[in-house]
């Protein structure tokens, strides 16, 4: 059997987790970031695409993101997991939306105790298992 028509299975997983209470311009705008984050690990990037006319466009991340929605308490709770199992991890801060610039960015985060982060959103990457315990009782972002 050809092996490129077989399905891609892949071990690990990319999942982000949004406040429930973001403006939908808020969510697509933390969720935005928060996969830039994630897409620093140079082995989540697959090949570039082209189409049938030879244009050529940006590679993206080779496996599917899965997005979910969730109160205060169950970010500060997979935030702690994700910690604790050592995923690869982005967050977002309630006072990011305040500043500017990624310096202010960085300095809004940099200014508060992990324990004591107001995370709107996370994201992480790492084995499926773990993940999937990181993030369970979430829902599926709507």
């Amino acid at each position: 059997m050809d092996d490129t028509l077989e399905p891609i299975r892949f071990d690990t997983k990319v999942a982000v987790l949004l406040h429930e209470d973001l403006a939908p311009w808020q969510a697509l705008n933390v969720t935005a970031f928060l996969i830039s984050g994630i897409a620093t690990d140079k082995d989540l990037i697959g090949d570039p695409y082209e189409d049938a006319d030879g244009t050529e466009y940006l590679p993206m991340i080779r496996q599917p993101i899965v997005v979910f929605a969730g109160d205060s308490a169950q970010l500060k709770a997979a935030h702690a997991k994700a910690v604790v199992r050592d995923l690869a991890t982005a967050v977002y801060t309630r006072e990011m939306f305040a500043t500017g610039n990624d310096r202010d960015n960085r300095a809004a985060v940099r200014a508060v105790g992990r324990d004591d982060l107001d995370l709107v959103g996370i994201a992480v990457h790492g084995p499926r298992n773990g993940v999937d315990k990181t993030f369970k009782g979430a829902s599926l972002h709507p």
